[in-house]
């Protein structure tokens, strides 16, 4: 029943009607979570590589990555197997390769450091929000369509901003086209985090004034 709840809250649109999602089950070991681990244990392969200025092999590193990306949520949805956990591990994962790149690339002055914090900001409010739901009973809030393109933006952002750093034309490129993904990113996450605060607002409204 909580989950139900704050999907209906998450998906309300075109008048009040409530889209329907697959009902996510508690199952832990199936082949999408087995793909998203995979993917989580990519990260400090990735972080290593940008670090040591390996660009080439990072930039391989997040292909494999995006495509598995891809792969396990196709996976989930024909083999039935959404679960809770992978829910929780996909979103990781993708956050975690976009810190490492923004981290890496304002280390190497490549990026000002304003925009790690503009990320890092953000997700440390949506954070805060896990205890205040927690205490109503309720977990995270699902991943809206704002919140997935934000996501979208910036995975696609500092790739290309890491290619940017190889220089030539090429790279010259892929950073004004990097930079482009970068605002907007930054924009659609804010206003993502914007509507995730609305959202637990009227859940723990909702909660207040419907009967025990």
């Amino acid at each position: 029943m909580i989950l139900e709840r704050v999907t209906a809250v998450t998906h309300m649109s075109d008048g009040g009607r409530v889209s329907t999602d697959i009902e996510p089950s508690d199952r832990v070991w199936t082949i999408p979570n087995g793909i998203s681990a995979a993917r989580l244990l990519l990260v400090p392969v990735f972080a290593a590589l940008v670090w040591q200025q390996h660009d080439v092999w990072a930039i391989i590193v997040l292909a494999v990555s995006g495509a598995s990306d891809w792969l396990d949520g196709v996976l989930a949805r024909r083999l039935g197997q959404v679960s809770r956990l992978g829910q929780m591990l996909d979103p990781a994962a993708d956050r975690l390769f976009i810190l490492v790149t923004l981290v890496g690339l304002a280390w190497r002055g490549a990026v000002p450091w304003w925009l790690l914090v503009a990320i890092v900001a953000r997700d440390l409010m949506m954070a805060a929000l896990l205890p205040v739901l927690a205490r109503r009973g309720y977990g995270p809030l699902p991943v809206n369509f704002l919140g997935k393109a934000g996501t979208f933006a910036l995975l696609y952002a500092f790739p290309l901003l890491l290619i940017g750093t190889l220089g030539g034309s090429i790279g010259h490129g892929a950073w004004v086209v990097g930079w482009a993904f970068a605002w907007w990113g930054v924009a659609i996450y804010w206003l993502a985090g914007a509507t995730y605060l609305w959202q637990a607002r009227e859940l723990l409204r909702a909660d207040r004034t419907s009967p025990a």
